[in-house]
């Protein structure tokens, strides 16, 4: 399937903005899950683009007021057209991290004995896919999807306890669940297509090593309890969301600041 996909974010300040220097992972790179036919990006400054340490394209800009310069909004664009494969199950290529890289504990993703206990419900031993799936469904259930009822900064014990979260919170929680019980986990952010669930449109989702030696990996949807299919975009990967954030950065001046974000897809 090839879609269309446009993402503005947009800030507005209260007062005139002085300093910003701003990180974009808002690229997609062709691998075996999709093929980028073009791709585009718009910022206030010059980008300079660079790969990090899990081969995610990146770029940065900074952006310096003039003398006099009164800029109080600005905008970042990105837009392009991605043909989606479907593939599901994949080998990372030696230029990844190992696997075991991606046992690591994180801010948002952390191991925990009450995350380990309640996936041993599900996961007894290596990496089954079934297994892996039925746990994915069992944090769906536990972890209600309910807009707005966390933040970026909550972390997977969090949205465990409270019951609640975005999609966001639910790959956090896989990913520590499957840490917990020792298998390699990392988070995936990216776009999904349904016409029916514009609020998913920037989505998040879990791979789960399958086999360490061949550095096999599954990309598995905790929102909707499967493998990703031909809906799903792969933006980045990281560790947790504090290493692939769709925008990040600092400023100087600015005041209070106002971000909105809007995202189009549309199959071609």
């Amino acid at each position: 399937m090839r879609l269309h996909i446009r993402h503005t974010t947009r800030y507005r300040y209260t007062e005139p903005l002085r300093y910003a220097l701003q990180t974009l992972w808002l690229t997609p790179r062709s691998g075996p899950s999709q093929t980028v036919a073009f791709w585009s990006l718009g910022a206030p400054g010059v980008l300079y683009a660079q790969h990090d340490g899990c081969g995610n394209t990146l770029h940065s800009y900074t952006f310096v007021a003039e003398a006099g310069e009164c800029m109080t909004t600005s905008l970042v664009n990105a837009a392009g057209q991605v043909d989606t494969l479907g593939v599901a199950q994949f080998s990372d290529d030696s230029a990844m991290p190992h696997p075991a890289f991606f046992l690591r504990s994180t801010e948002l993703a952390a191991p925990h004995s009450q995350l380990a206990e309640f996936g041993r419900r599900f996961v007894a031993g290596p990496a089954d896919l079934p297994a892996l799936l039925a746990l994915s469904r069992a944090v769906a259930d536990t972890v209600r999807y309910q807009k707005n009822s966390t933040s970026v900064e909550t972390t997977a014990l969090q949205a465990f306890k409270a019951g609640a979260g975005v999609c966001q919170d639910q790959a956090h929680v896989m990913v520590a669940i499957c840490r917990s019980l020792g298998l390699p986990a990392r988070y995936v952010s990216g776009y999904f297509y349904a016409a029916n669930e514009p609020d998913l449109a920037s989505h998040a989702w879990a791979d789960v090593c399958l086999d360490v030696d061949s550095r096999r990996w599954a990309s598995i949807d905790v929102t909707h309890g499967c493998l990703i299919d031909q809906r799903h975009v792969r933006l980045a990967v990281g560790t947790d969301y504090n290493a692939c954030p769709p925008i990040k950065g600092v400023r100087h001046g600015g005041g209070t600041e106002e971000m909105s974000v809007e995202i189009t897809i549309e199959p071609v």
